[in-house]
């Protein structure tokens, strides 16, 4: 391992996820990633750009028995992603590649649910972040077509993609997934009662039929400001980052 790790806690200490001390550091977005993710026991995961694997590892807790296989281009964080594993007791199988160019013998696989948390930020229109691993996980050097176009591959028939983005890109997800997947549904995450979203989970269907859905949207801490150091989360959000509940869409 060529750098420097921490030892972090989620799900209230359920998980020990081992992530580099300095680069990208996984916060809340995975977890309701893998909160929102409506998979059953025996069901076939593949999330692309896993990372240190705290969105598949916290969807394992919830869910025992899915069976997880993630792709991640850094070697760095996919050795990260084994030890997690191992360390979890949680059984995944990782894959060091670029989602662009799957091993053959992934594409020939399907899966009932995909799941992603691409990078948030065109670099056309922001500054690269100086380390090197964040800047891998931030910045989008794969377009977010091709985040959509994999994904909807890799989907077995009726199989749901999961995204989390910032809101922001929402008409660049959803332009991407016109025509790949149906039966959209987009809910929107505010920090703040009042704010406008900041985040957005969006999720497809192949093959699906139904109408576009646009949720209410779930608002994450109580109060209008942040009044005191300490947690403001409110209960639903809480129970889903401590207690590993599912993120309901409604």
């Amino acid at each position: 391992m060529s750098v420097k790790t921490t030892e972090n806690g989620y799900l209230d200490g359920r998980l020990r996820i081992s992530q580099p001390q300095r680069g990208y550091r996984a916060g809340v977005d995975p977890v309701l990633l893998a909160a929102s993710v409506t998979a059953k026991t025996g069901e076939r995961v593949l999330e692309l750009g896993c990372g240190v694997g705290t969105a598949m590892f916290c969807l394992a807790a919830r869910v025992p028995g899915v069976v997880l296989t993630g792709v991640e281009l850094q070697p760095d964080y996919a050795a990260l992603a084994e030890l997690n594993a191992e360390c979890n007791g949680i059984a995944a199988r990782i894959a060091v590649a670029d989602l662009a160019a799957l091993p053959g013998a992934l594409r020939q696989e399907s899966f009932d649910h995909v799941m992603a948390n691409p990078p948030y930020f065109d670099r056309a229109a922001s500054t690269a972040a100086a380390n090197a691993g964040r800047e891998v996980a931030m910045g989008e050097a794969t377009p977010l077509d091709k985040w959509v176009e994999v994904a909807a591959k890799r989907l077995a028939p009726k199989g749901y993609a999961t995204f989390i983005h910032r809101a922001e890109r929402l008409p660049d997800l959803l332009a991407s997934i016109s025509g790949r997947l149906g039966s959209v549904e987009v809910l929107p995450l505010q920090a703040r009662e009042g704010r406008e979203a900041g985040l957005v989970l969006v999720r497809g269907r192949k093959g699906g039929r139904a109408a576009f859905r646009l949720h209410s949207g779930v608002v994450m801490h109580d109060g209008a400001t942040h009044a005191a150091d300490q947690e403001s989360y409110r209960p639903e959000i809480r129970a889903v980052l401590r207690e590993g509940a599912e993120l309901s869409w409604g």
